[in-house]
């Protein structure tokens, strides 16, 4: 199960290359030179998700002003993320890992609490990419409330 498997400051990513919104394959390669936030939500239509999606929506333009690119990362499907994107207007790539292999991969899927009850699933976890693509910065079992205001002053501090 991912719980034993977390990731590190200085530790390589793990990759991706999952379908976007409009099916384009999206890779953490695609970002090279910046510093890239992957960040891992349960799923589209959610209050918590659409809380953390629309306040890095409303912070995009000062995240990509300090050279900071996001992605966001769920098991929904492509037409799900579609749907999602127009509705709340997320102008940055959403990116369907139905299989969660990926979720496994970085240490984003495993037991969780929901309601007082023991789930395994999707672990709400944000990532900081450095510009060779090691990891800056991982957190896992993320607050989405204040989150990306929180990441904007992590981010400021490690400039």
């Amino acid at each position: 199960m991912a719980d034993e498997t977390r990731l590190d400051e200085g530790d390589a990513n793990p990759g991706f290359a999952l379908p976007d919104s409009t099916g384009a394959i999206v890779r953490p390669e695609d970002f090279a030179g910046s510093r890239l936030v992957v960040y891992f939500y349960p799923a589209a239509f959610t209050p918590g998700c659409t809380t953390e999606a629309c306040d890095f929506r409303d912070n995009l333009a000062s995240l990509q002003a300090a050279g900071v690119a996001v992605v966001g990362i769920s098991p929904d499907t492509v037409e799900r993320l579609a749907e999602w994107r127009e509705a709340e207007q997320l102008p940055f790539p959403l990116l369907s890992d139905e299989d969660h292999a990926v979720a496994e991969a970085w240490g984003a899927w495993g037991t969780k609490v929901v309601g007082g009850e023991e789930r395994v699933g999707l672990i709400r976890s944000t990532f900081v990419l450095g510009p060779d693509g090691t990891v800056e910065s991982a957190e896992y079992r993320v607050d989405p409330n204040g989150h990306v205001g929180r990441l904007r002053a992590q981010l400021a501090a490690v400039r």
